[in-house]
Protein backbone atom coordinates (compact mmCIF):
# COMPACT_ATOMS: atom_id res chain seq x y z
CA UNK A 1 0.00 0.00 0.00
CA UNK A 2 1.02 3.42 -0.71
CA UNK A 3 1.39 5.64 2.00
CA UNK A 4 0.53 9.63 1.93
CA UNK A 5 4.00 11.47 3.93
CA UNK A 6 0.95 12.05 6.96
CA UNK A 7 0.16 8.59 7.31
CA UNK A 8 3.38 7.68 6.90
CA UNK A 9 4.37 10.04 9.82
CA UNK A 10 1.81 8.81 12.10
CA UNK A 11 2.64 5.30 11.43
CA UNK A 12 6.38 5.67 12.59
CA UNK A 13 5.58 8.35 15.38
CA UNK A 14 3.04 5.92 16.60
CA UNK A 15 5.38 2.85 16.61
CA UNK A 16 8.76 4.68 17.82
CA UNK A 17 6.16 5.63 20.81
CA UNK A 18 5.50 2.08 21.79
CA UNK A 19 9.25 1.51 21.42
CA UNK A 20 10.37 4.23 23.64
CA UNK A 21 7.76 2.59 26.34
CA UNK A 22 9.23 -0.70 26.38
CA UNK A 23 7.38 -2.63 23.32
CA UNK A 24 9.53 -5.71 21.78
CA UNK A 25 10.62 -4.61 18.17
CA UNK A 26 9.83 -6.61 15.24
CA UNK A 27 13.12 -6.99 13.41
CA UNK A 28 16.59 -7.49 14.80
CA UNK A 29 18.16 -4.55 15.90
CA UNK A 30 21.43 -3.19 14.44
CA UNK A 31 24.09 -2.75 17.18
CA UNK A 32 24.30 1.27 16.03
CA UNK A 33 20.70 1.77 16.13
CA UNK A 34 19.77 2.91 19.69
CA UNK A 35 16.86 5.58 18.93
CA UNK A 36 13.22 4.75 18.81
CA UNK A 37 12.73 6.66 16.21
CA UNK A 38 15.38 4.98 13.88
CA UNK A 39 13.83 1.36 14.84
CA UNK A 40 10.46 2.72 13.64
CA UNK A 41 11.48 3.56 10.24
CA UNK A 42 13.59 0.52 10.04
CA UNK A 43 10.46 -1.85 10.99
CA UNK A 44 8.47 0.65 8.57
CA UNK A 45 10.71 -0.26 5.30
CA UNK A 46 10.95 -4.00 6.00
CA UNK A 47 6.67 -3.38 6.27
CA UNK A 48 6.13 -5.14 9.86
CA UNK A 49 4.48 -2.82 11.91
CA UNK A 50 0.78 -4.28 12.61
CA UNK A 51 -0.60 -0.58 12.16
CA UNK A 52 -3.19 -0.21 9.69
CA UNK A 53 -4.86 2.75 7.89
CA UNK A 54 -7.98 3.21 7.08
CA UNK A 55 -9.44 5.44 4.28
CA UNK A 56 -12.52 7.20 3.80
CA UNK A 57 -13.92 8.45 0.46
CA UNK A 58 -16.88 10.51 0.07
CA UNK A 59 -19.80 8.61 -1.75
CA UNK A 60 -21.14 10.05 -5.30
CA UNK A 61 -23.68 10.80 -3.78
CA UNK A 62 -22.96 13.08 -0.79
CA UNK A 63 -20.42 14.73 -3.23
CA UNK A 64 -23.97 15.95 -5.39
CA UNK A 65 -25.83 16.92 -2.34
CA UNK A 66 -23.16 19.21 -1.21
CA UNK A 67 -22.36 20.52 -4.64
CA UNK A 68 -26.22 21.41 -4.94
CA UNK A 69 -26.40 23.23 -1.47
CA UNK A 70 -23.75 25.52 -2.11
CA UNK A 71 -25.26 27.24 -5.18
Amino acid sequence: MKYTRFERARIIGARALQLAYGAPPLIKVPKDVVDPLQLAELEFEEDVIPIAVIRREKKKEEDKEANTKQK
